[in-house]
């Protein structure tokens, strides 16, 4: 039988733990306890949480699977109606634009990896493929990150005038190349290695340098120029 959330210490109740020791010392299920704030008759929402938290069958121990699941999957519990199950979904994509990088804070951008620290927790837990491009100046200062495709399964699709429109029109130099693998497998395919051939020979007509093609995957990523011996 579920403990109702009133016969709970008040230390123990999600809001006044959080309000007496910091939101970091929830649990996943307190947390978006909080969220749902009130549970039913015969179950607190802390239990309804942990409900939710089954859902994750890829058994990640993290919170991404919430941005997956769909409002229908949430309202087959019982408790959790359209409401709340609107108000999870509102919550885990305002937690994913979070994570999104602030491109006015003067990135500079030295090696792969910096390209990968700036993107990786947005694209790492994508499910479909998302094709972006850093563009920036001479100083290699991030001026703008341009979304170029969603949803692509084959990145030999992209042709480089789509990539270089706003590169030219903006009088950028240079630009990186950045897409993911829903695989979570960074190596580059041979669409990738074809795409980025055709985007050196396109943007060196254009006067604008391409400094590299980054893949990412799940807390991995490859540079196809360091790769390959690209633009050498």
């Amino acid at each position: 039988m579920s403990i109702k959330m009133k016969e709970l210490p008040s230390s123990e109740r999600p809001y006044e733990k959080l309000e007496m020791y910091g939101a970091g010392a929830l649990s996943n299920a307190e947390l978006l306890a909080i969220i749902i704030k009130t549970g039913t008759k015969e179950e607190s929402s802390v239990t309804l949480a942990q409900k939710i938290l089954t859902l994750n069958h890829n058994k990640k121990d993290n919170l991404t699977f919430l941005q997956d699941i769909s409002i229908e999957e949430l309202t087959k519990i019982k408790g959790i109606g359209k409401i709340k199950a609107i108000q999870i979904k509102a919550v885990s994509e305002l937690t994913k634009r979070i994570s999104r990088p602030i491109v006015n804070n003067k990135i500079t951008i030295t090696c792969p990896e910096n390209v990968a620290d700036l993107l990786m927790n947005e694209l790492k837990n994508e499910k479909r493929e998302i094709v972006k491009v850093l563009i920036l100046n001479t100083k290699n200062i991030v001026l703008k990150i341009l979304d170029i495709s969603y949803g692509s399964t084959n990145l030999a699709i992209i042709e480089p005038r789509e990539i270089l429109v706003e590169p030219i029109k903006m009088g950028a130099p240079r630009i990186i190349l950045v897409h993911n693998h829903p695989s979570g497998d960074p190596t580059p395919s041979k669409s990738d290695i074809i795409v980025t051939e055709k985007l050196i020979q396109a943007s060196k007509l254009m006067g604008i340098e391409i400094l590299d093609h980054i893949v990412i995957g799940y807390n991995k990523y490859e540079s196809i120029f360091l790769r390959k011996g690209l633009g050498n």
